[in-house]
C-alpha cells in the first residue's frame, strides 16, 4: 500500500535528522583535521582534495541526484566546515551581486568572508597585499573572448592561480519600472555591453549604452535614477530592489565565463595532481620566422594537449607579443614536465601562471 504524504513527510524529518547528525560527525573530523594542519603550519584550503572529493562522489552517485548538484551540495558542506577553521577572505569585482561574487561562492561555498573591489586591478592588489587570501578573476568569456585586463595584469603580478570555475551568465535589464519605455541610458560592465549588443541594437537602438565598473555597479546606480537601466543578475536585482525588465538578453543563451582563483604562493603553493589538471603559462619567442611554431612542437612531441593560445601585445612598440597559453595535465606527470621543459628552452620569456584543478 503506498505511503501516505504524512508518513513520508515524516520519513524525509528523520532522514534530515540523521543527515544533520552525520555532518556534525564530518564537522568534528575536519576540526581535528584542521588541529593536525596548524600543527605542521598547511594550509587551510587544498583545492585538489576538494575535487577530488567531488569527482570521487560524483563516480560513486547511484541518483536520483544529478552530478551537479552533488557537487553543489558537497561544496557547501566543505565550506561550512572550512569556516570552523578559518573562513577564508575572498577578493572579487563588486558590489554585491556581481558575477564575480557568484563566481566566488560557486567555488568556496557561502562561508566566506567577502571582499568586494572596485576594480580587477584592485582584485590584484588586495590579494597581493593580504588584504584577502584569495582572489576570484574573470579571465575569458564563450562570446566575446579573453578579458584583457586579467591577462595583462597577470604578467607582473605575484599571483598565482590555484583554481577555476566557469559560470553560467544570464544577463538581465534591471530598472525601477517593469518596461522598456522611457530608459536613456543603459549601464554596465563593457563586456556585458558586448555580450547584449544585439538585443540592445534590436530593442533600445537609439539608448545610449554607458561603461561601468561592474554590472552590479551599473544596477546600484540604476536604482537612482528612473531613465537608467543596468544589466546584471537575478541576485543583482534583488540586491538593489529593481524590477527586471527583460531576462536574459545576452546575445548566447549559454554565455559563459570563466573565472581564476588566484592567491600568493605562500598563502596555497601549487595544488597536487587530482586527475584533472591545467598549466597556465605566459610565454614570449624571439622575433624570427617559425619561433611560434617551434614552441608547439614539444607538446606534440610529448603527446601534451593545448586547450587555449591567445596573444597580447608586449607594449614595447615593437609589435611583439606575449603568448598565454593553457595546457592539459600536470608537471608532477613525466610527460608534461618534458615538455615544458623543452618549451621553456625555446621561449625568451617564460612564467607558469598556475598549475590547478579543471573546474566544471
Amino acid at each position: 500500500m503506498p505511503k501516505t504524504l504524512s508518513e513520508l513527510r515524516a520519513g524525509i524529518d528523520q532522514v534530515d535528522r540523521e543527515l544533520l547528525a552525520l555532518l556534525n560527525r564530518r564537522a568534528a573530523l575536519a576540526n581535528e583535521v584542521g588541529e593536525i594542519k596548524r600543527a605542521e603550519g598547511s594550509p587551510v584550503f587544498r583545492p585538489e582534495r576538494e575535487a577530488q572529493v567531488i569527482n570521487g562522489l560524483q563516480s560513486a552517485n547511484p541518483g536520483p541526484l544529478k552530478d551537479r548538484n552533488v557537487a553543489h551540495i558537497w561544496r557547501e558542506i566543505m565550506s561550512a566546515c572550512r569556516a570552523l577553521e578559518a573562513p577564508q577572505r575572498v577578493a572579487y569585482l563588486g558590489p554585491a551581486g556581481t558575477f564575480s561574487e557568484a563566481a566566488a561562492l560557486q567555488f568556496f561555498g557561502s562561508s566566506i568572508e567577502h571582499v568586494p573591489c572596485v576594480s580587477i586591478d584592485e582584485v590584484f592588489r588586495a590579494t597581493a597585499a593580504g588584504t584577502a587570501e584569495y582572489g576570484v578573476v574573470p579571465v575569458e568569456n564563450s562570446t566575446e573572448g579573453v578579458v584583457a585586463r586579467s591577462l595583462d595584469l597577470f604578467l607582473g603580478s605575484p599571483l598565482h592561480i590555484v583554481g577555476e570555475t566557469s559560470l553560467l551568465v544570464r544577463h538581465n535589464l534591471l530598472r525601477q519600472s517593469n518596461s522598456l519605455e522611457g530608459v536613456q541610458a543603459v549601464l554596465a560592465h563593457p563586456q556585458a555591453l558586448a555580450q547584449c549588443q544585439g538585443w540592445l541594437n534590436n530593442h533600445l537602438p537609439d539608448v545610449e549604452r554607458r561603461a561601468v565598473s561592474s554590472n552590479a555597479e551599473g544596477a546600484r546606480l540604476a536604482a537612482g535614477n528612473p531613465a537608467w537601466a543596468g544589466i546584471a543578475s537575478d541576485r543583482a536585482a534583488t540586491e538593489f530592489g529593481l524590477h527586471i525588465a527583460a531576462h536574459a538578453i545576452q546575445d548566447d543563451a549559454f554565455n559563459r565565463t570563466r573565472f581564476a582563483v588566484v592567491c600568493l604562493p605562500q598563502t596555497l603553493a601549487a595544488p597536487e595532481a587530482s586527475g584533472k589538471d591545467c598549466v597556465s603559462l605566459i610565454v614570449s619567442v624571439p622575433n624570427r620566422p617559425g619561433a611560434v611554431h617551434d614552441i608547439l612542437v614539444p607538446l606534440k612531441h610529448h603527446g601534451v594537449s593545448m586547450t587555449r593560445f591567445e596573444s597580447r601585445p608586449a607594449r614595447s612598440g615593437q609589435w611583439e607579443y606575449y603568448f598565454y597559453i593553457d595546457l592539459q595535465g600536470h608537471p608532477s606527470q613525466p610527460h608534461v614536465a618534458a615538455a615544458l621543459k623543452d618549451l621553456q628552452s625555446l621561449c625568451a620569456f617564460y612564467k607558469v601562471l598556475g598549475t590547478y584543478p579543471l573546474g566544471e
